[in-house]
């Protein structure tokens, strides 16, 4: 495919630096479209892979900042399975990323996700100091190792389905955290549902970290810190003992925490993610 474009239109004439660039990325993402979420039945249609390149590469021509990076197709193939419309999926993945793209902006000396990373680490020193000094004295103080789950929001760590379910509690609980009790009431007891439905709330603290996002354009490293720094937090908690007793270098606490999908429990992490982030957001 990549190659018929190149020949059409190198036969126009000589290429400018943007389409040369544009057609370099096509390869890479033919690459990227060929390994993801490989393991499911949908994908075994060529015409659903199809439609997954179509879209990431419509929107590494749009995109004049960002383009494309690795790690967007992850993000970009629910919206393939769970709409029909191609249209429909390039927008809705336009919009994912509009809060993501700052995520995958890097120069070389910082990553997008560098924030983050730092906010990780002093979670991880309040909640397990033990295993902050580990990961320090194995050279990993900086959390690098940790930055696949932030840029692809946990679709390798956690099974297809619960992914979805980590996103939509993540993006819903920015516009009323109070609801994560109604939703999940058998998590952590009827007492504490009483009295939060039709709990009334300001309209302007609904919501706070999407409209910062979107105002700057996910530039900026401000702004409310997003729920999923505390999930890479509780899958660090999570696999702390394993952690602990059998990483010896950043290479075995990368294979730890690649060996953990499907063996994740997302509503059980994303109730210490809740819990953590609101103890902490009260004391600042």
């Amino acid at each position: 495919m990549v190659q018929f474009f190149f020949k059409e239109l190198t036969s126009r004439g000589p290429l400018d630096k943007k389409i040369i660039q544009w057609l370099l990325t096509l390869h890479q993402i033919g690459l990227d479209v060929n390994r993801t979420d490989r393991a499911l039945v949908f994908y075994e249609k060529k015409e659903n892979l199809s439609k997954l390149w179509d879209i990431l590469s419509v929107y590494a021509w749009i995109d004049n900042d960002v383009g494309y990076c690795q790690g967007m197709s992850d993000l970009c193939s629910p919206m393939i399975i769970l709409l029909e419309d191609e249209a429909d999926a390039f927008w809705c993945f336009e919009r994912l990323m509009r809060r993501l793209r700052g995520n995958f902006r890097s120069t070389g000396r910082s990553v997008g996700v560098e924030a983050q990373l730092t906010h990780l680490s002093s979670i991880t020193q309040v909640v397990d100091p033990k295993l902050h000094q580990h990961l320090d004295k194995l050279g990993g103080g900086d959390y690098l190792f940790a930055i696949r789950m932030l840029m692809v929001q946990f679709r390798r760590e956690f099974s297809f389905c619960d992914s979805l379910y980590l996103w939509e509690m993540m993006w819903a609980l920015e516009y009323d955290p109070d609801l994560f009790y109604v939703y999940e009431a058998h998590q952590c007891g009827n007492e504490k549902t009483e009295g939060l439905k039709g709990k009334p709330k300001s309209i302007k603290q609904c919501g706070k970290y999407e409209r910062q996002n979107m105002r700057n354009g996910g530039k900026s490293a401000e702004g409310p810190l997003p729920i999923s720094v505390f999930l890479v937090a509780s899958v660090l908690k999570d696999k702390s003992y394993k952690l602990m007793t059998e990483a010896r270098g950043l290479d075995d606490v990368v294979k730890i925490l690649n060996d953990t999908t499907g063996n994740l429990d997302a509503k059980k992490n994303m109730f210490w993610s809740h819990k953590n982030s609101q103890e902490i957001s009260k004391k600042g």
